[in-house]
């Protein structure tokens, strides 16, 4: 179709640069918070929908969150891209859980192309609790 050699090497020069670093195209990106009652994570995943996603506790205990691709692509595209990058793959990780994670109580919602991961914290003892240990 359009065939100019010199186009994406001006392109390449011009957006991979220190002052323009490629996004990594494979991982969304993550923020995690912490509240004194909770912990919350955060991940960026655009035009992302609840039946994409996967949140469950794996055998070893850890958050494991994965999300995958339903998007059709459609081959009726009329445009001519010098560049092309929204690309959306496949995403699975596991993250290791805090202790103090009530497991039982996480939740999950999307909105707004956020998956939004919240894992309450087990409340702290009022008291501590004394015992006596038998001397064998």
């Amino acid at each position: 179709m359009f065939k100019n050699s010199w186009m994406p090497t001006l392109f390449e020069d011009f957006l991979n640069t220190d002052f323009m670093p490629r996004a990594n195209s494979t991982a969304p990106a993550v923020n995690v918070k912490e509240s004194e009652n909770a912990y919350t994570m955060e991940l960026a995943a655009p035009g992302i929908k609840k039946e994409y996603c996967r949140v469950s506790i794996n055998d070893e205990g850890n958050l494991a969150i994965a999300i995958e691709n339903k998007v059709e692509h459609k081959h009726e595209d009329k445009h001519h891209y010098l560049r092309r990058e929204f690309s959306y793959s496949n995403y699975e990780q596991n993250y290791t859980l805090p202790d103090d994670v009530e497991r039982d109580k996480i939740s999950a919602k999307v909105e707004d192309g956020i998956l939004t991961v919240t894992m309450p914290k087990m409340e702290k003892e009022q008291k501590k609790l004394s015992k006596a240990i038998e001397v064998s």
